[in-house]
């Protein structure tokens, strides 16, 4: 795995370097009250993978649709209670998050996900495409041992094949029916838990996405970085949700904040025409999502067909 950012621009391996800071502040923070075993809390590794690891990052944030990659980073820990993000790493998402969107002191989103070295390997040990493309693409940020990762075993096309059609016809059905109690809802009156749901609609189909075409998804509800994991998987998912406008960008702002407040927050407020505008946006993701990963299997059909056929004749 490398170790240089030599192919990224000066200022983004600054910016970088501050993200990892926060990193282990908010670490430092979270763990500095910690008793027993929890004392030798530890950050193992921190890689940054994705876009801006391969080198084919965009950052063009004046086009006409505001995109911008994100930073992808994975927090590698000692021990597996140290993944749990509400008692770790909320706070610090929240302010990497406020320093790109409020201070503006970070000119790039970031997005990191946190496991324990052994669920790493077990990932990689089970043929996760996932933590097999962190492993080839990823660069190092920083790690306190040089242990190496786990050699992968990939999926044999059969195997690929089935994983994945039962991913797929697991989420894909679990978000149609957040779907329709969003609706059920909305025809209530009741716009907060209408929102609600059609986070969660959101999200399962971006796991869908995730699941399908890598076997992994992160446990994470927030839809701005499952959106960006999966648009990296497909720009046709890019489509969805139009960002040109601030409002475009609010409304879906909103829509991730109505995981906590839709149903905790007597202020959260959402109108009836958003919620339409919400619906409309989130059926022409869920048919996106659809193609791409119905498209996605038959291809690993064939291949699982045209594998059990050499395998056959030799």
């Amino acid at each position: 795995m490398r170790t240089d950012l030599n192919h990224l621009p000066n200022a983004k391996q600054r910016e970088l370097d501050r993200v990892v800071e926060m990193l282990f502040q908010g670490f430092r923070e979270a763990t500095q009250e910690a008793t027993g075993r929890r004392k030798s809390a530890r950050i193992l590794k921190v890689i940054l993978f994705g876009s801006y690891a391969r080198g084919d990052w965009v950052d063009a944030p004046f086009d006409a649709n505001q995109f911008t990659s994100d930073y992808d980073i994975l927090i590698v820990v000692n021990q597996k209670e140290l993944t749990d993000r509400a008692l770790y790493w909320e706070a610090t998402e929240q302010r990497i998050f406020d320093a790109h969107q409020v201070e503006k002191v970070i000119r790039t989103p970031v997005n990191f996900i946190v496991h324990s070295l052994q669920q790493v390997n077990d990932g990689l040990s089970h043929g996760r495409i996932f933590f097999m493309e962190v492993a080839r693409d990823g660069v190092i940020l920083y790690q306190s041992d040089d242990r190496l990762l786990a050699e992968p075993k990939p999926k044999t096309p059969e195997q690929a094949y089935l994983v994945a059609k039962e991913y797929f016809e697991d989420k894909f059905p679990a978000a149609m029916r957040w779907f329709e109690g969003a609706e059920f809802y909305q025809e209530k009156g009741y716009n907060s838990n209408a929102a609600f749901l059609l986070h969660q609609t959101t999200e399962c189909l971006y796991k869908s996405v995730l699941l399908t075409l890598t076997f992994y998804a992160p446990r994470n509800p927030n839809i701005l970085f499952l959106r960006g994991m999966a648009e990296g998987l497909s720009a046709t998912l890019f489509e969805a949700w139009p960002r040109g406008t601030h409002a475009e960008r609010a409304i879906y702002q909103k829509l991730k904040e109505a995981y906590r407040k839709g149903q905790h927050s007597k202020h959260f407020d959402i109108t009836g025409e958003e919620l339409h505008w919400l619906r409309g946006r989130i059926q022409v993701l869920g048919e996106l999502v659809h193609k791409v990963c119905s498209e996605h299997i038959a291809k690993l059909k064939i291949d699982a067909e045209t594998a059990g056929k050499t395998n056959s004749a030799t």
